[in-house]
């Protein structure tokens, strides 16, 4: 073959001349057979990746860097000895102070050291004693570092083998590509482990330090390279493997937030999935339990947590109830903006009016609703886009209409709020689609059989809502459009359309309530004008107990949450929220995004 002779007297790579071998061995091929053997046999991937680190090794045996010299400190010392005690220019006595800062010597110390160690992997020799019958057991060998290997083990119920149950992708096992699923482990170290249980397996391990030695039998795989695509998940859930009993490894789960941008690394386990935080340097994936399985324990451990708050409301608190609507009058004679106050009314307006302030569908989604994962990707909003809707979330007496209305002081050709409907008749002064939208009420009630209505109640025989045009319409004049409804309506307005930004407002504590709102006034919509009244000490509890609910159920909805203790700072943190909305990337849900 005096071709391949050629090859390999120009020295060429390893790499190149496995490259090169099956077009020049083609010719010398007697069957068509032969030829698709080689080109099959040298094509391997697995082939190319050992010459390709047998390259690597070899040009890093040639280039290594080596240190100058590794006495660098005793030369500073002989140097300053020799200079000592001679007439010297002053440059020479500023060299000796210099030598003599014990700075320099540490420094020098350092490299020294540095430089005299030997930083090559020691492996342990080969064993001896392998038997030549089992040729389908493989020998490897680890280095282990501070970092976990990256594997978990399992003992099979049936044969009582110790088996490799999954291996965390961007792991030290997963980087060596040497281990993998389904192996059958037989030796640690030159320990035989048929007879161990995992736990003891797992000892061993965490207590041998440098090169570890496994002797396993490769399990019986097809060699297909599965790509999963990079997917991203906002955890909706706190997560510690810590306080988890049914994690297969608690060392191997991942702790998270609610909140959290996670991942997703791989699913192959359907109970138990792999993920990494979002942005976070370290390779090495972690446990985190899959959203079927988390689903599935979260419905079955609590199923009243995931009650609509009608139902659990009723249960609890005969005062802690769905709002109704009351008729909306302004504030301080402000007409030109079209500001209202919200649709809610004080305890005795509830107990006086018997129809439920609605919306549609909400109990069968929120009986529905488990909250684990959302599926998410980036988003900024570009050039002329509509601006994204803001929903501001909070219990009655929080400050939701204050902040709304400092919005649109501040500026209020950049915001704007929607103009509700009504049915009833329209009083002196008043012009349909400033104060309101007037309609019939037949009109209305078709309306709401056509699920146009965001919110809509009844008060005093008067049907008053908030529509889905109004949003739209206020959108369609590049505005921002402000909104507060009660929280059983966020998942309608979770849409592509509106992308909502939900703020959720909460007070402080009972405590600081007292302190800071004991001049405030709250709004009673008992009657048509609507009055004031003094905060009661009921009214403190309430607020903080309904936001708490609020935050339980509906928490996993919130991209901010702003503690109104100080109505100036509320705002101006509202304020810098919403310009971050506008100008910087977020997360979104995917469905946003793909349409």
């Amino acid at each position: 073959m005096p071709a391949l002779t050629t090859a390999v007297g120009h020295e060429p790579g390893l790499y190149e001349l496995l490259a090169a071998l099956p077009s020049k061995l083609k010719p010398h091929a007697s069957h068509p057979e032969e030829s698709t053997f080689l080109q099959g046999m040298f094509g391997e991937k697995s082939l190319h990746s050992l010459f390709m680190i047998h390259n690597r090794l070899q040009n890093y045996e040639e280039r290594k860097p080596t240190p100058v010299l590794n006495n660098a400190a005793s030369l500073c010392s002989e140097l300053s000895e020799e200079l000592k005690g001679q007439s010297v220019p002053k440059e020479v006595n500023e060299l000796l102070k210099l030598l003599a800062k014990p700075h320099l010597k540490s420094l020098l110390s350092v490299h020294d050291i540095v430089a005299q160690k030997n930083y090559d992997p020691e492996l342990p020799p080969m064993p001896e004693d392998l038997n030549d019958d089992e040729d389908s057991v493989k020998i490897i060998r680890l280095v282990k570092n501070k970092e976990p290997l990256g594997a978990t083990i399992k003992q099979d119920d049936l044969t009582g083998a110790i088996l490799v149950a999954r291996i965390m992708k961007g792991g030290a096992a997963d980087r060596s590509g040497l281990i993998h699923v389904g192996d059958e482990l037989k030796e640690v170290n030159g320990i035989p482990v048929d007879d161990k249980k995992p736990e003891e397996i797992i000892r061993i391990l965490a207590q041998s330090q440098g090169a570890i030695t496994f002797k396993v039998i490769p399990a019986v795989k097809e060699d297909v390279l599965i790509k999963e695509p990079k997917m991203f998940v906002k955890a909706l859930f706190d997560y510690d493997p810590k306080d988890d009993k049914a994690i297969p490894c608690k060392e191997a789960g991942l702790a998270f937030k609610k909140g959290s941008i996670l991942q997703i690394m791989s699913q192959d386990d359907a109970t138990w999935w792999q993920a990494k935080h979002e942005g976070d340097a370290n390779p090495r994936a972690g446990l985190i339990p899959s959203k079927q399985f988390q689903e599935r324990r979260l419905a079955l451990r609590s199923p009243a947590a995931i009650l609509p708050p009608i139902h659990r409301s009723s249960i609890r608190r005969s005062n802690d109830v769905p709002v109704e609507c009351e008729d909306a009058d302004f504030f301080s004679g402000s007409r030109g903006v079209g500001f209202r106050r919200s649709f809610r009314l004080s305890r005795k307006d509830k107990k006086t009016n018997k129809s439920m302030y609605e919306c549609k569908k909400s109990e069968m989604y929120d009986t529905a609703d488990v909250p684990t994962y959302e599926e998410v990707t980036k988003y900024q909003r570009q050039g002329r886009a509509r601006h994204r809707l803001v929903i501001l979330v909070g219990p009655t007496g929080v400050g939701l209409n204050e902040l709304k209305r400092k919005l649109l002081i501040s500026d209020p050709q950049h915001f704007s709020v929607t103009i509700p409907h009504t049915s009833r008749p329209k009083k002196n002064l008043e012009n349909d689609g400033v104060e309101y939208h007037f309609i019939s009420k037949q009109l209305f009630e078709t309306d709401i059989h056509n699920n146009k209505f965001i919110e809509f109640g009844e008060y005093k025989g008067n049907y008053y809502g908030t529509s889905l045009d109004s949003i739209r319409s206020v959108l369609s004049k590049n505005k921002v459009c402000l909104l507060d409804v009660q929280p059983h309506t966020l998942k309608h307005l979770r849409t592509a359309e509106f992308k909502p930004f939900v703020v959720f407002v909460k007070p402080p504590t009972v405590e600081r309530l007292r302190e800071t709102r004991t001049t405030a006034k709250v709004i009673s919509g008992k009657d048509d004008k609507g009055s004031a009244k003094s905060f009661t000490e009921e009214d403190f509890e309430e607020m903080v107990a309904t936001a708490q609910t609020m935050e339980n159920q509906y928490g996993h909805l919130f991209e901010k949450v702003i503690i109104n203790d100080n109505l100036s700072e509320a705002f101006g943190e509202l304020r810098v929220a919403l310009k971050k909305v506008e100008m910087d990337t977020q997360w979104v849900p995917v469905s946003w995004t793909h349409t």
